[in-house]
């Protein structure tokens, strides 16, 4: 017999296809070389510059992929208020992150910026009224715990551009909550279009203040690479999300970490300290077991939902 009740949707598949997969950890790759190769720059050119220069580039790449014949929906620009507000905490985030880069290594930045899940379900209680368990209150407790092993505030360690960092992370995880309220309201080229045009546009007055032609072709490659990975990088975490949910990929995206370290040591020859090894290590522990108890809370809500359509069946 016919059900009375809607069917509830069925859970995520817990197996990532191998083509999801591969388009995630190539975008970890190439936001580990975006990251590495704005630090570099970051020691030739003003962090404004280089900022403007990252969303400029993308700019272009995107009115050319997204132009007005191929993709009229990306110019119809619905919610402008919130779209300006997203794409200002985007620019805010990308400052905070480039001047940290430029004081301290990717692997602690990259580690620091690894605590914005835990951010994202605090924030999501304070003004989503989301409702979370005890033991997803000890998992975030438990970053914040990874992240001062990483600053060692009151030590001689702890480098003021960990605040920057932080500072980083916030804002990107404001960010993640704006994205996810527009992602269903707003044509998704509208979007792109509108993350690299408000920067672009923001940052030309003080960019006209702190300007300083790029001195070598070297330069010019690298800030040329560095809108095009921003833009190829998103490219790749959309496809990735074509074929999987956010919640099966999310795990994977911890191995960024990996290239971090591994490009810092190839270009800067650093190593990270065993506090950062050690900070990092909790906070994506954290970062899983959240995840994880996500999941369950998930499953629970659906097996919730499906037993009264179960019974009914039965009758």
């Amino acid at each position: 017999m016919s059900s009375s009740g809607p069917i509830p949707p069925s859970p995520p598949p817990s197996r990532v296809p191998l083509k999801a997969l591969l388009a995630l950890f190539g975008s970890t790759i190439v936001f580990a070389c975006l990251d590495t190769t704005a630090k570099a720059v970051s020691y030739h050119l003003p962090v404004i510059e280089v900022s403007w220069f990252r969303y400029f580039i993308n700019l272009v790449m995107a009115a050319v992929v997204l132009n007005p014949i191929s993709s009229p929906g990306a110019w119809r620009f619905r919610r402008p208020g919130l779209q300006i507000v997203r794409s200002l905490l985007l620019t805010a985030m990308t400052l905070a992150n480039f001047s940290a880069l430029h004081y301290l290594q990717v692997a602690e930045v990259t580690s620091i910026g690894f605590l914005s899940p835990m951010v994202i379900t605090l924030l999501s209680v304070l003004f989503l009224h989301e409702t979370i368990g005890i033991r997803r209150v000890v998992a975030i407790l438990a970053g914040f715990s990874g992240v001062l092993l990483i600053t060692q505030p009151g030590f001689g360690t702890f480098h003021p551009a960990m605040l920057l960092a932080l500072a980083s992370m916030l804002s990107g995880a404001i960010y993640t909550l704006v994205t996810r309220h527009l992602a269903t309201r707003v044509d998704p080229g509208s979007l792109v279009i509108s993350l690299a045009a408000v920067p672009s546009l923001l940052l030309v007055p003080p960019l006209l203040v702190v300007w300083q032609t790029p001195s070598s072709p070297l330069v010019w490659g690298m800030l040329i690479f560095m809108g095009a990975a921003g833009g190829f990088g998103h490219f790749l975490v959309m496809t990735a999300h074509r074929f999987a949910s956010a919640a099966a990929l999310a795990p994977y995206g911890y191995i960024q970490l990996v290239w971090t370290v591994i490009s810092g040591y190839l270009v800067f020859a650093d190593v990270p300290s065993v506090w950062t090894i050690a900070g990092a290590g909790v906070v994506i522990a954290s970062g899983l077991y959240l995840l994880h108890r996500e999941r369950v809370v998930h499953a629970q809500a659906l097996a919730a939902a499906a037993g009264p359509v179960s019974r009914s069946a039965l009758t």
